[in-house]
């Protein structure tokens, strides 16, 4: 995949999370809109906390070797399959809120805009990051982890449209 292929689906998607979060209130926000569920403000949390892991874009690598986008496809599998339920690993569990909307968003765009600006530079996206492994699928390319970054945000829009439409 090319790196406007990446940037243009990573947009898409990041565009539409910042469309459903946008019109929220403060409380709506915050509020539970069912039982077991987090709030939106979580929910945006949480992928706030996730795309801090964009840092190892720019960590140690090494030239890969073997398909560039091999893990993607399982990966893609799992995370859009929305009868599995996940359990996030500790540094990603969201915070209990109140969250306000203006730093939540801010924040969102700011990590956001910093995988984009990555993407941007013309980086060698086929290399092995090394800094950090996907639990249960290990080390992953450049360009595995800008598209592990959009499944992961694209399952959470889907829980979202739910999320936003209780509260």
């Amino acid at each position: 995949m090319t790196h406007q292929e990446l940037l243009a689906q990573l947009t898409h998607t990041t565009d539409e999370l910042m469309h459903l979060l946008t019109p929220l209130s403060e409380n709506q926000l915050n509020a539970v809109p069912f039982e077991g569920s987090w709030t939106p403000g979580q929910l945006g949390d949480h992928l706030y906390k996730s795309y801090g892991i964009a840092a190892i874009l720019n960590g140690k690598t090494e030239a890969t070797a073997r398909p560039v986008e091999e893990k993607i496809g399982p990966i893609r599998e799992l995370f859009l399959n929305v009868d599995v339920k996940m359990q996030s690993p500790e540094f990603i569990v969201p915070g209990t809120g109140p969250f306000d909307k203006t730093i939540l968003l801010s924040g969102l765009n700011k990590r956001i805009n910093g995988i984009k600006d990555f993407i941007h530079t013309g980086e060698d996206l086929t290399r092995t990051c090394l800094d950090f492994e996907l639990p249960n699928a290990g080390k992953l390319t450049r360009t595995e982890w800008i598209q592990f970054m959009t499944v992961h945000t694209v399952r959470h829009v889907n829980q979202l449209k739910k999320i936003v439409a209780g509260v």
